[in-house]
């Protein structure tokens, strides 16, 4: 039988790769983002979000784990401040995404710019603002997912 603390450890394990799933790392992801999406506005941050594509340039089916979850990535420049303070926004901010990651459903890809005042604000307030962005992507992720489903031919 394992201790409490060893239980702990594994969830624990089991939660860091699950989030590691859904952040956005390459470069590349990023800059496929902003070129497909418009800079979108929230109160105490801007977004883009896109679809994920199912197919690669080259026209095979991608095969990355988690294809069908979202993915998520932040991007806190200089101007944000030092070290200390761009880090403390985005653990805040990794916080409340992996608290409402679950409203998200779609395979999309979202890049939050949070402003600075999310280093003041509490973090209930700021959890309820990207739950609040995710709902709206959601929602139009779902109605851009409806659109291109009914642009392709169906196959009979």
């Amino acid at each position: 039988m394992m201790s409490d603390s060893a239980q702990v450890q594994i969830e624990l394990s089991r939660m860091t790769s699950k989030a590691i799933i859904f952040r956005l790392r390459k470069h590349a992801d990023y800059q496929r983002v902003y070129k497909a999406s418009r800079k979108q506005f929230a109160k105490q941050m801007s977004y883009f979000f896109t679809l994920r594509p199912q197919l690669g340039p080259d026209g095979t089916p991608l095969r990355e784990a988690g294809a069908t979850s979202p993915r998520v990535g932040l991007t806190v420049g200089k101007v944000m401040g030092k070290a200390v303070d761009r880090n403390r926004i985005k653990r805040r901010m990794r916080e409340a995404v992996r608290k409402n990651l679950s409203t998200l459903s779609t395979p999309v890809d979202v890049i939050l710019h949070p402003r600075r005042s999310v280093i003041d604000l509490d973090l209930p307030t700021l959890e309820r603002e990207v739950a609040n962005v995710f709902r709206a992507i959601q929602k139009a992720s779902e109605k851009e997912h409806e659109q291109r489903h009914a642009r392709s031919p169906m196959s009979l």
